[in-house]
């Protein structure tokens, strides 16, 4: 059996039998050492939410992933969002199309500064094990690495959070994942494929429901929509993702999933899938007639809408509103 060395690195956890091992920061406070300790010193024991709380935190935070085909404008929906309540994760460098939006972005090139990122805007997980990502110690770690840079508080700042792209994201976990223990078999030691995809469904699945619980903040995913067609010439719209546990759970963890797409008008007005059109339109609902990806949690929106993501957070949060 091949045997595992310690990985350690200057600025990051070192491994040890395949499970992540955080290193602390210099000057962290001790860290306790049971699961009892762990939840009085971080969290507050289980209480009662009011109506009120409840229904204030449903209207100043959302979760959303929008999905649609290359080139339909995915990020340029970022202009509609109030640039000084906004910040954008860059992970494919693709500003080009909104470089005179007058927002901030945060360019990632790496899961680990992703994870990092993700664990400053959501805070520290309180269910996490105490050596795991996502965790108290995680997040000293990551406080430690930003320290003096005000990175922090900058993202405090940012009510909105801007994802572009989860396709991206996916094959950045997946480029991680392959450099894993779990990704070489115990017995000789060769690459596993089933081990480094099973560690990239559960890795991007933990980083997105750790976004989606971040308190106070709306986080918008985007990412690439493909067309499929089988062996029986049946043609379906899908995620565009590395794996497919993160496709499948996905619709569960976030509040709305809309497609982005072209339409055109038939002799009714009525909209028409229309992959030459220029008109675009959000599809908002499950069951739509288009076979595209929807949800609608929030149950105020129309069947399609218009793609302004300001205008549809507000009909999302506004209890009044319902759809037609």
């Amino acid at each position: 059996m091949a045997e595992r060395h310690h990985e350690q690195r200057r600025d990051g956890p070192f491994r040890e039998s395949g499970q992540a091992i955080l290193r602390r920061p210099v000057n962290a406070p001790p860290l306790p050492t049971s699961r009892a300790s762990t939840r009085s010193a971080y969290e507050m024991p289980v209480r009662i939410v009011t109506a009120d709380e409840r229904l204030s935190a449903q209207n100043n935070k959302t979760s959303v992933a929008i999905f649609g085909p290359a080139g339909v404008g995915k990020t340029s929906l970022i202009r509609a969002l109030p640039p000084d309540r906004t910040v954008c994760l860059d992970l494919e460098a693709g500003m080009k199309s909104v470089q005179d939006w007058p927002g901030p972005s945060i360019p990632v090139r790496s899961f680990a500064d992703f994870r990092d990122l993700a664990v400053l805007i959501g805070g520290p997980d309180p269910a996490a094990d105490p050596n795991a990502w996502y965790s108290a110690q995680h997040h000293q770690h990551a406080r430690g690495v930003y320290g003096g840079s005000g990175m922090e508080e900058f993202l405090a700042s940012k009510e909105i959070v801007f994802v572009d792209s989860i396709t991206d994201l996916t094959r950045q976990v997946m480029a991680y994942a392959r450099q894993q223990p779990e990704a070489f078999s115990e017995r000789t030691g060769k690459p596993d494929v089933r081990g480094a995809y099973g560690l990239l469904g559960r890795e991007v699945i933990q980083g997105l429901k750790h976004l989606q619980h971040a308190p106070g903040k709306t986080v918008i995913f985007v990412g690439v929509l493909e067309k499929v067609t089988d062996e029986f010439n049946v043609t379906i719209w899908q995620p565009q993702m590395e794996g497919s546990k993160a496709g499948r759970e996905l619709p569960g963890i976030v509040d709305q999933v809309m497609s982005l797409q072209l339409f055109s008008r038939d002799a009714e007005g009525g909209y028409v899938l229309d992959e030459k059109a220029s008109e675009r339109r959000l599809v908002c609902r499950a069951g739509n007639p288009y076979g595209l990806p929807a949800k609608d949690r929030s149950g105020r929106l129309d069947l399609t809408e218009p793609p302004d993501l300001a205008a549809l957070l507000a009909k999302i949060n506004t209890p009044q509103a319902r759809a037609a």
